[in-house]
C-alpha cells in the first residue's frame, strides 16, 4: 500500500513510500536534500520498518531534534502500525 506521511521540522515536506507487510519499497522524498535523499531511498529499498527505526531512528541535523532519515523512520512506523490495527 502506498503511504504519504508530512514531516515536520526538516527541509523535506513530505515522504512517500510503498508497505508490503513490514517491508518499504518505493521511498520518495519531497524537498530536501536531493542527492542525499536520493541516496537514503535507495539504501533503505528493501528493507524492513525495524532494520529501518534501528539505523536512522535518532539520528538529528545541525541544531534540530529530528533529521529526514529520522522523519522516515517515524514515518514507516506510523504506516506499519496503521496497517496492522486495520
Amino acid at each position: 500500500m502506498r503511504y504519504s506521511y508530512k514531516t515536520s521540522m526538516v527541509c523535506a515536506s513530505r515522504i512517500d513510500f510503498d508497505l508490503e507487510g513490514s517491508v518499504v519499497r518505493n521511498v520518495q522524498f519531497t524537498g530536501g536534500c536531493n542527492g542525499n535523499l536520493k541516496a537514503v531511498s535507495k539504501l533503505v529499498e528493501g528493507m524492513t520498518v525495524d532494520k529501518i527505526e534501528e539505523i536512522l531512528g535518532g539520528n538529528t541535523c545541525n541544531n534540530k531534534p529530528t533529521s529526514c532519515a529520522d522523519q522516515l523512520a517515524k514515518a514507516v512506523r506510523a504506516a506499519y502500525d496503521h496497517q496492522a490495527a486495520q
